[in-house]
C-alpha cells in the first residue's frame, strides 16, 4: 500500500521536494498545496556549482534558467573574477517544470487553515488525510535567536540596446555604504535583460523599498547610460543569525516537520537556501517511513546538526555586525576575498575545513582587534 505525503507550501523547498519524489519515489502519493497563484511566488534563486553534488545537480538541472562559467566581486581595494560556476532559477521556470511533472490533481491552490500530524483542512473545509504532513510555508517568527538582517530590492530591466554585462557580479561593494554593509548584485539574463539587486546587511529589518528602487534605477543608468523598461521586481528581508539555539526553531509541542528557512535550513551568512532544500529533498526520498513523526525527528536532528556544524559562520556574522561600524563592514568581506578560489567555494557550500577557518581568521584583521575579540565572544556560537 502506497504512502501519502502532503507538502504544505509550494515555494522552493516544497517544490523541490515534490519534484524529487516524482522522480525517485513513484510509490508515494504526493499532494502539493500552495495558496498563491504560482508556485515559487516571484523570486530568483541562485547557487554556485560547488554547492551541489551530482545528484543535486541532476535534480535542479531542468529548473536552471541561466548558468555562467564564473562570477565577479568588486570592493574598493579588491576586484576579482572567480572561476566558480554560477546558476540561477527563476520562479516562472520552477512553476512550469513542477506543473509539467506532477499530475494536475496533485497540485492544489488553497489556503490551509488547519495542520495536524495526519491531516490538513483547506479553506473550503475539505479535510485531506495523509501519512506525512510537511510544513514548507516559508519563514515565520524567529523567537530566541539573535538576528541581524539581509534585505534587498531587485529589479529586472529590458534595455533598449545591449547592456554590456556578460558575467554575474555577486557583490559590487564600491557603491556608497549606507544602512550597514551595502552591495549591488547584477545578473545578465541576456544581451538586453539585466537584473539589478541592491542588498543591505543591516541591523534593522525595515525595508525602504521606494528609496532602494531609486538607487537601483540610478545604478542601472550608470551601467547602460540610459533608462530601461522594468519587467520584474522582487524584494525580501532574510535573517542573518548571530547566535541562539536551533531548538528555538523546533519548539516542543509543534510536531510538524519543517523545510526551508522555517526550519533553519539556510546558509548563516549568505542566506542561500537552495543547497539545503536540494539536500533535504534527496534525503527524504530515501526514507522508508514517511509518517509525520518520523519526518519531524529526522529533519529536527538534521537542523540541529547543521546548526552545530555552522557555528563558525555565526561567529563571522558577529564580527561583521559587531566588530565594524556600518560604513566599515565591507572591509570584513573585502578581507575574506583575498583567499584562494577553493576556500571561497567551500565557504559558499558551508563546507569549510579546520584549516580553512584558520586561514579566514589569519592575517591582519580588517577591524579593531579588541572589537573583533568582543564580537567573537558575544552570543552563542
Amino acid at each position: 500500500m502506497s504512502q501519502t505525503l502532503v507538502i504544505v507550501g509550494g515555494g522552493l523547498a516544497g517544490s523541490l521536494l515534490a519534484l524529487a519524489f516524482a522522480d525517485r519515489r513513484t510509490d508515494v502519493d504526493i499532494l502539493l498545496v500552495e495558496q498563491g497563484e504560482t508556485l515559487g511566488g516571484n523570486h530568483v534563486w541562485s547557487f554556485f556549482d560547488s554547492d551541489l553534488d551530482p545528484a543535486g545537480q541532476t535534480l535542479v538541472h531542468p529548473l536552471v534558467t541561466q548558468r555562467w562559467l564564473d562570477h565577479e566581486i568588486a570592493f574598493p581595494m579588491r576586484q576579482r573574477r572567480l572561476p566558480v560556476g554560477y546558476n540561477s532559477i527563476r520562479s516562472e521556470q520552477l512553476d512550469r517544470v513542477v506543473r509539467a511533472t506532477l499530475p494536475p490533481d496533485r497540485i492544489r491552490r488553497s489556503q490551509v487553515i488547519e495542520l495536524a500530524s495526519n491531516y490538513i483542512r483547506l479553506e473550503s473545509g475539505e479535510r485531506v488525510v495523509a501519512d506525512g504532513i510537511i510544513d514548507a510555508r516559508g519563514a515565520s517568527a524567529f523567537p530566541g535567536l539573535d538576528l541581524a538582517w539581509q534585505k534587498f530590492v531587485g529589479r529586472t530591466f529590458r534595455t533598449s540596446r545591449p547592456h554590456g554585462r556578460s558575467t554575474p557580479v555577486i557583490m559590487d561593494a564600491t557603491v556608497p555604504q549606507e544602512d550597514g554593509y551595502r552591495f549591488v548584485y547584477t545578473l545578465p539574463f541576456g544581451e538586453t535583460e539585466l537584473m539589478v539587486e541592491d542588498t543591505y546587511y543591516s541591523d534593522s529589518p525595515v525595508l525602504d523599498a521606494p528609496t532602494i528602487r531609486q538607487r537601483v534605477d540610478a545604478y542601472l543608468e550608470s551601467v547602460t547610460g540610459s533608462p530601461a523598461e522594468v519587467v520584474g521586481e522582487e524584494s525580501g528581508v532574510l535573517p542573518v543569525v548571530l547566535g541562539g539555539s536551533a531548538q528555538s526553531l523546533w519548539p516542543d509541542g509543534e510536531p510538524l516537520p519543517r523545510l526551508g528557512v522555517r526550519g533553519g535550513f539556510f546558509h548563516p551568512t549568505t542566506g542561500y537556501s537552495l543547497p539545503d532544500a536540494v539536500a533535504n529533498a534527496l534525503l527524504l526520498t530515501k526514507q522508508r517511513d514517511l509518517s509525520t513523526p518520523a519526518l519531524h525527528d529526522l529533519l529536527r536532528r538534521r537542523a540541529i546538526a547543521l546548526w552545530e556544524e555552522r557555528g563558525f559562520f555565526r561567529l563571522l556574522n558577529r564580527m561583521l555586525f559587531r566588530a565594524a561600524s556600518g560604513p566599515e563592514r565591507y572591509r570584513v568581506l573585502e578581507h575574506f576575498y583575498r583567499l584562494p578560489d577553493p576556500i571561497v567555494g567551500r565557504f559558499y557550500a558551508s563546507a569549510l575545513s579546520r584549516l580553512d577557518k584558520i586561514r579566514i581568521l589569519s592575517g591582519r584583521p580588517p577591524v579593531s582587534i579588541p572589537r573583533a575579540i568582543g564580537a567573537m565572544r558575544s552570543g552563542a556560537a
